[in-house]
């Protein structure tokens, strides 16, 4: 499926579904909006799918590989050599996402889509490599707008894979050195915010690495000046191709009317592209966490999204998004589950 298609194919979710949902959660053993939030991802669900009970029995994290010509601006605190070890890392289950995904009772697709290095055939490994990394920012375009065209055909086609393969529950992570830099410019470019205000620290970088880190995202944004009227421009110029693969995933998620989890900076920053080149996207979305970088919130404020937790994270890779889907996933079980008054024989009878 191409973007236009599936841009063509997402509608906003239907009150009506919601609705029903509300009435039947109105109607279960608690006082009503008791459960606060967890009622919300019920109602979504519902509106999400068209489906009055839906499942989320297969749940799958994308997790977005890919190196950053940037890093040669010492903006991170590890080497771009690090992307590789932690695919390997990824594939072998040590990582955080693996733990994590697995207490979930998620499954993990690790994707080499940009990664600097060449993997070969390696067990595990779904390989859409666009490129060997993208070019450095700061002395032009990240990449062409033909790649970053490729990078967001890449999320839309496993959406749509993953989508055939009967997963009803998407997540979204990432993994790439220096990949906050052009982040926090995406978040410049979008929120028109000075970008000394969207930046943080990404991996703990000290004071010296912060002052040239915000001068690197300034004089890439002065030099490739990328139009915040076209996504696909920001992308390409300011971006990365694991950014622009979570970009797709988000436009294919909605496309096939599944929910998909935003995890942290990163992230939301793929999510934020997706939703400037079709607004509709934020029907599908879940906003994991609130992570520690300052430019999260800008990104989550200019979507409109809620958060859903907030536990200072800053690891990336999907691990918020594993914890997100299940409380979303506790949501879901209250609806189907919990006991109506009908069913349990409880008055709900209102006193005045």
């Amino acid at each position: 499926m191409d973007l236009i298609s599936a841009v063509s194919n997402i509608t906003n979710t239907k009150d009506v579904f919601a609705e029903e949902a509300r009435k039947r959660l109105d109607n279960l053993t608690k006082p009503q909006g008791s459960l606060g939030r967890l009622e919300e991802f019920a109602r979504r669900l519902v509106a999400i799918t068209e489906n009055r009970m839906p499942s989320l029995d297969k749940k799958i994290i994308f997790t977005f590989a890919g190196d950053h010509g940037v890093a040669d601006e010492g903006v991170s605190v590890f080497p771009k050599e690090v992307t590789r070890q932690m695919v390997f890392n990824f594939l072998s289950q040590g990582a955080g996402i693996n733990v994590l995904a697995r207490h979930a009772g998620a499954d993990v697709a690790v994707v080499d889509i940009g990664v600097d290095f060449d993997f070969g055939n390696l067990d595990g490994l779904i390989s859409k490599k666009v490129m060997m990394g993208t070019a450095n920012m700061r002395k032009g375009p990240a990449m062409t707008r033909r790649q970053a065209e490729r990078c967001i055909g890449v999320g839309i086609d496993l959406a749509v894979e993953y989508a055939k393969k009967g997963y009803k529950i998407f997540g979204t992570g990432e993994m790439g050195i220096a990949n906050t830099t052009p982040s926090s410019a995406i978040a410049a470019v979008f929120t028109g915010r000075p970008v000394i205000e969207i930046t943080g620290r990404g991996t703990g970088i000290g004071d010296d690495a912060f002052r040239n880190k915000i001068k690197v995202i300034e004089n890439s944004i002065a030099l490739n000046m990328p139009d915040p009227k076209d996504p696909i421009d920001v992308l390409a110029k300011v971006g990365g191709t694991e950014i622009g693969g979570i970009a797709g995933v988000v436009i294919g998620a909605a496309a096939n009317r599944i929910p998909v989890v935003i995890d942290g900076f990163i992230s939301t920053a793929g999510a934020l592209i997706a939703y400037c080149i079709e607004p509709k996207t934020k029907d599908y979305m879940f906003a994991a966490h609130n992570s520690v970088e300052t430019g999260h919130k800008a990104m989550l404020g200019k979507m409109d999204l809620r958060p859903i937790l907030d536990l200072d994270l800053r690891l990336g890779e999907g691990t918020g998004a594993a914890l997100a889907m299940f409380v979303i996933e506790a949501g879901l079980k209250i609806y189907k589950e919990m006991a109506t008054f009908g069913d349990a024989g409880v008055s709900n009878e209102v006193l005045n």
